[in-house]
């Protein structure tokens, strides 16, 4: 019998929810909108249900902070999270009780790092940036996820303000204008009263998001030396951003030290719609099924 794995990326606005082959090929999937947990968890195991003992194992990729220490008395929580209603929520408690299957738990964005890498396997290392409602980041070395007693959340690290930014205060509600408050979608929308997809080409907002996000590129080239650095999400789907950060960013690192050539260096994901975090998921779900 050919062996199912499942693949649940978790974001802050909408589940997406798989089952691939052992080739890593998405054979069904579905999509439902991140509501409180048990109703959008219940959708997430009615749909693995139907697959029944083909399903061999699931990796899930979710919005953090999370608590992934196996040892913890808290494993498989999300925590601090401000979403409403999903701040100490057991959710792997919760697929663990219909769902009776190895899991793997972990970050959208590690999900979506392992995918990249997966699909690139000639690197050794690589980070991705998911900027989207929020930001978050992942990190390969050597085929393993950089962190130490629990992962990364390179997301709310602290940038220097535009100059034309000043008196902006930031959204995020832990830290005001860290690289999430100032740089997430839901930042434009904040400054301009106008959702982000609706702001004009010529906006100079656009230049301050990237001058933030390229940032973060540099931060993340001088800390961790990656290969190859992947910007995901929302925000960076405006086929206009990856121009503007690598312009920044080259600026901003004022060629310190020696990176790839920018259009290779700074990329977007390899697959559309962050399908690089399914495969990933797919990857990790055997990988917990052979262990």
């Amino acid at each position: 019998m050919s062996k199912l794995f499942g693949s649940i990326e978790a974001g802050g606005t909408k589940f997406v929810c798989a089952v691939g082959n052992e080739a890593f090929m998405i054979l069904e999937s579905t999509t439902f909108p991140t509501e409180e947990p048990v109703k959008t968890l219940q959708q997430a195991v009615d749909f693995f249900k139907q697959f029944g003992s083909s399903l061999v194992s699931i990796a899930i990729g979710s919005f953090g902070p999370i608590d992934i220490d196996e040892a913890s008395e808290t494993y498989g929580l999300v925590t601090t999270t401000p979403k409403p209603h999903w701040a100490n929520f057991d959710l792997i408690g919760f697929l663990k009780a219909q769902l009776d299957l190895p899991m793997y738990f972990t970050t959208d964005v590690n999900s979506s790092a392992y995918g990249e890498q997966l699909l690139e396997p000639s690197l050794k290392s690589l980070v991705y940036f998911t900027i989207g409602t929020g930001i978050g980041a992942g990190a390969i070395q050597d085929g393993e996820f950089i962190g130490g007693i629990s992962h990364a959340e390179m997301g709310h690290m602290f940038v220097k303000r535009h100059p034309d930014d000043l008196d902006f205060a930031g959204v995020c509600p832990y830290h005001g204008d860290c690289l999430e408050g100032v740089a997430a979608g839901p930042s434009l929308e904040a400054r301009t009263g106008i959702r982000g997809e609706n702001i004009e080409l010529e906006s100079n907002v656009w230049d301050i998001q990237a001058y933030y996000i390229a940032q973060a590129a540099v931060s993340t080239t001088l800390t961790l030396r990656p290969e190859k650095i992947i910007f995901g999400g929302g925000v960076m789907a405006q086929e206009h951003m990856m121009a503007r950060v690598r312009k920044q960013f080259a600026e901003l690192l004022n060629d310190y030290v020696t990176v790839p050539e920018l259009t290779d260096y700074l990329q977007v994901p390899s697959i559309a719609n962050n399908a690089s975090a399914t495969v990933g998921n797919f990857a990790l779900a055997k990988r917990v099924y052979e262990k």
